[in-house]
């Protein structure tokens, strides 16, 4: 497990800095060794925070992956408005993939983080941040020609030269990573998301491939923007929408089932990714010391193997989905 940085960067609320900067130890005190982080989470506000926390943690023992193709413009304050980002400083975030413009995120983001070098790069939001609905093209808005021949060749060449040591991509959608794995030597995927214990579209295409080609994936969103934390209530967020009442009922039949075996619905939602071989990481986000503990005793839940093959019977989870206790490497790591 790793720690989400959305919460840093004041997602939806405020995060005071020192129960930020608290989290981020916590998370290093309890064995977390995995931050992820973004120039556009908060505007810089995620990375700045993360970076004050670790200045007084061994650099060596902490792997931190950071995203390109946001560039963060400044802005006069009174231009502000509100936006995903509460209290955030005054930038607005423009898509740029060219080389310049990563070269310059890269050089920003070293700053934020009081860092010399950066272990994982990703291209982030290709799609354009695009949530889109069943029946919706997933291609609407496609920046990936942008992508592979501005950000993949300067962050490739950055990698052939050891200074970074993973190039990948973050994005909401699975469909466009079927392209981009094809398209170039990506170490890992992003997944925000659509690798979950309510989705499992991916089965079918993009995961194959990604263990043919070695690209590992990272899940973030394992509880699906909310619902799979809080279960079936009323307004429940599902991929950051109000859940429809097709995914309510799902929901309150995986946690009919999960309540059978004594497991709450957000562990079986956070341990199920880890049983794909692919899986190297799930990153949930924590914005207090509270919520990191709370998904830290998910993680650590003993869950049955016959929560699993329960879920399969009953049609709630695809029938080809590999399963925490088929993962030696999930279980071991």
């Amino acid at each position: 497990m790793g720690l989400g940085g959305t919460g840093l960067g004041n997602m939806y609320r405020a995060t005071d800095p020192k129960v930020a900067h608290d989290t981020v130890h916590a998370a290093f005190a309890n064995g977390l060794r995995y931050f992820d982080t973004a120039p556009v989470y908060g505007f810089g506000l995620a990375e700045s925070r993360l970076g004050e926390a670790i200045a007084s943690l061994p650099r060596d023992e902490i792997v931190i992956s950071s995203k390109v193709g946001y560039d963060l413009v400044p802005i006069p304050p009174e231009e502000v408005k509100p936006v995903l980002w509460d209290a955030a400083p005054p930038f607005r975030a423009d898509f740029d993939y060219s080389r310049d413009a990563v070269l310059r995120s890269i050089e920003g983001s070293l700053k934020r983080l009081g860092v010399d070098t950066i272990d994982m790069l990703a291209i982030h939001d290709p799609d354009e941040a695009l949530h889109f609905a069943p029946g919706e093209d997933p291609f609407a808005r496609s920046r990936f020609r942008e992508a592979m021949e501005g950000a993949y060749p300067a962050l490739d060449e950055l990698r052939s030269q050891g200074v970074i040591k993973a190039v990948g991509v973050g994005i909401n959608q699975w469909q466009m990573l079927a392209d981009f794995v094809t398209a170039g030597r990506f170490d890992y995927f992003l997944l925000a998301g659509r690798y979950t214990l309510l989705e499992q579209e991916p089965l079918a295409t993009l995961l194959p491939e990604c263990e043919k080609r070695g690209t590992r994936i990272v899940i973030g969103g394992p509880y699906n923007s909310g619902i799979l934390a809080t279960g079936p209530v009323e307004g429940a967020t599902f991929n950051t929408k109000i859940a429809p009442p097709t995914v309510l009922e799902r929901v309150r039949r995986i946690q009919k089932v999960c309540e059978s075996h004594g497991v709450p619905l957000p562990a079986a939602a956070l341990q199920f990714p880890l049983g794909h071989p692919i899986v190297a990481s799930v990153i949930p986000g924590a914005r207090a010391v509270a919520e990191l503990e709370q998904n830290l005793a998910y993680m650590r839940w003993t869950i049955p193997a016959s929560l699993w093959s329960d879920l399969k019977t009953e049609g709630l989870v695809d029938a080809r989905a590999p399963l925490p206790t088929e993962n030696a490497y999930a279980i071991a790591e």
